[in-house]
């Protein structure tokens, strides 16, 4: 999808992101909420988080949700965090939803949804799903749209199976079958997420489901019935364990949609200063204003 140069920039940067995850504990060693403070201290390999004063909490029907709103915004998008269901949250990314909101000229509203392994499925999903329902009355104008990366992709498609207001959604590296699709169990890597960790992950998310129990329709949206969602854009790297995931949801999606897939881009690449990055995110931008016209 691109050129020499961007590639040989993101192969060298993933090579940085390898020699500091050698440095770091394994994210599955240390308890949750040990993660969750270093990551508001020192933001781990993504970087410190900036909070930025024109973003604002508010309360949608008991639901936390943050909201970065350009002036005059033509539109809403509903953002769910990463992390895994169990880190990661609203404020975490004030800086990139902030650049979004300001080139799609959308209001952007994270929602803050209970996380496992303190409250497992399907809390998070409630959350998410308060959140779109209040968005009529929330102020903040239609149309909606909907979106987010990794486990945030995947609340975002499971909420899409029970609120119908969205006119698009915007899934980024997301995870769409719980039991694991085989790129991610063929992985062996180091970079960024792991199969162990991702394994994780997932057992915090549903404590004591099987694999088959994974595949249920309303925790694996893989295997739900797709009829009547909007249209799509799946983002994803080449070098992400989730690389099947997007690529099996996107071959079911019944109407229009577009996969990008990012030349040995890793999981979460759209965080980094990287040239996939900023085209994976003008790109986000561009088809969130689009859903909006």
């Amino acid at each position: 999808m691109h050129g020499r140069e961007w590639r040989e920039e993101t192969l060298a940067f993933n090579e940085q992101i390898r020699g500091l995850m050698a440095q770091l504990p394994a994210i599955e060693k240390l308890p949750p909420e040990q993660t969750r403070l270093a990551r508001y201290r020192a933001g781990g390999i993504f970087g410190p988080p900036t909070f930025l004063e024109q973003a604002r909490w508010e309360d949608w029907g008991g639901v936390q949700v943050r909201v970065l709103a350009p002036e005059s915004p033509r539109g809403t998008y509903l953002h769910l965090h990463g992390g895994g269901w169990t880190l990661g949250a609203a404020d975490l990314q004030d800086e990139l939803l902030w650049q979004l909101a300001e080139a799609s000229g959308l209001a952007v509203a994270s929602v803050s949804y209970r996380l496992a392994p303190e409250h497992p499925f399907p809390a998070g999903v409630d959350d998410c799903v308060t959140a779109a329902r209040h968005l009529p009355v929330s102020g903040l104008p239609a149309p909606y749209t909907i979106g987010g990366e990794s486990a945030g992709a995947h609340l975002a498609v499971s909420t899409l199976l029970q609120v119908d207001h969205f006119a698009g959604a915007n899934l980024v590296y997301g995870a769409f079958d719980l039991s694991g699709t085989p790129s991610r169990r063929a992985y062996r890597d180091t970079l960024v997420l792991t199969d162990e960790s991702m394994e994780w992950f997932t057992a915090n998310f549903l404590p004591g489901v099987d694999a088959e129990g994974r595949r249920a329709p309303e925790i694996s949206p893989l295997y739900a019935d797709l009829t009547d969602l909007p249209r799509a854009l799946f983002i994803v790297g080449s070098c992400d364990p989730l690389l099947d995931d997007s690529r099996f949801l996107a071959a079911r999606w019944p109407v229009e949609h577009e996969l990008r897939v990012y030349d040995s881009g890793a999981h979460g690449f759209n965080a980094f200063p990287l040239q996939i990055a900023q085209d994976a995110n003008v790109a986000q931008a561009r088809f969130l204003a689009d859903c909006s016209d």
